[in-house]
């Protein structure tokens, strides 16, 4: 197999960011961390990109029925819901 080089230039950003987790031992060089990050988002691009969602369409059709049915919570009980599950976990 020939391989080929190719040249990338991160931004500071990226640079820092890698290097930051090579330093914290997550990956032996900043080259394998874009290497491997590249290979991870090529997986996930080729999942979305063949994924019709046709797994969500019972979520949704249960969704529509709650609502149908009137089986909602307003933004104000959610939110109050969720600040008191917050102070539980800290206690």
């Amino acid at each position: 197999m020939v391989r080929e080089s190719m040249s990338i230039i991160l931004t500071p950003e990226q640079e820092a960011w890698c290097k930051t987790h090579v330093a914290a031992g997550d990956f032996d060089s900043v080259e394998e961390a874009v290497r491997q990050l590249i290979d991870e988002r090529i997986a996930e691009r080729a999942i979305e990109e063949g994924d019709d969602l046709a797994w969500a369409k019972p979520y949704v059709n249960e969704a529509r029925a709650a609502i149908a049915r009137g089986d909602v919570v307003t933004l104000d009980e959610h939110k109050s819901r969720n600040a008191a599950r917050l102070m539980a976990c800290r206690t």
